[in-house]
């Protein structure tokens, strides 16, 4: 089973609970990183923890969820090496896990139900990046990680 690194914004937070529950259920290896309750905060915060875990290593995966999932993906995305992937049915996370070896999953807890959340993480863990033509197309996306790293220390020594 793997180790996955889950967040939520105040939307997110009552089916982050549950997926939490249905993760560790399933022999997961689930590493909260927030928030605790439906008081309001900022998604970023969320996104940046579980999206420096799966940077780092300390997780495999990464799963966020708020009200769309568009903020949390937007802001998990600005870590490098992160490719978060928004899903709201099983064969959209499977084509990212196939296609784009999306490693953060984003869910939209106001457009999903706590059921179709299921289906979406269960096919998302199930399946395997599909490697070949889609790998070069992976490393490309490597790239622009390094990219925006050259660029930022080139800004930073002017």
């Amino acid at each position: 089973m793997a180790i996955i690194a889950i967040g939520a914004d105040h939307a997110g937070f009552p089916l982050k609970e549950q997926l939490k529950a249905w993760l560790a259920a399933g022999g997961h290896r689930v590493i909260d990183h927030g928030t605790h309750s439906t008081d309001s905060v900022d998604y970023p915060d969320y996104a940046a923890a579980v999206a420096e875990a799966v940077r780092a290593g300390g997780a495999e995966r990464g799963v966020l969820v708020c009200g769309s999932g568009i903020g949390m993906a937007m802001a998990a995305n600005k870590v490098a090496g992160v490719r978060a992937a928004v899903a709201g049915d099983p064969d959209v996370a499977r084509l990212s896990r196939q296609h784009n070896d999306a490693n953060v999953l984003a869910l939209g807890a106001r457009l999903t139900t706590p059921t179709q959340a299921l289906a979406v993480v269960q096919a998302w863990l199930a399946t395997p990046f599909e490697g070949g033509r889609h790998a070069r197309r992976v490393d490309k996306l490597s790239q622009l990680d390094e990219l925006r790293k050259e660029q930022a220390a080139h800004a930073a020594a002017r």
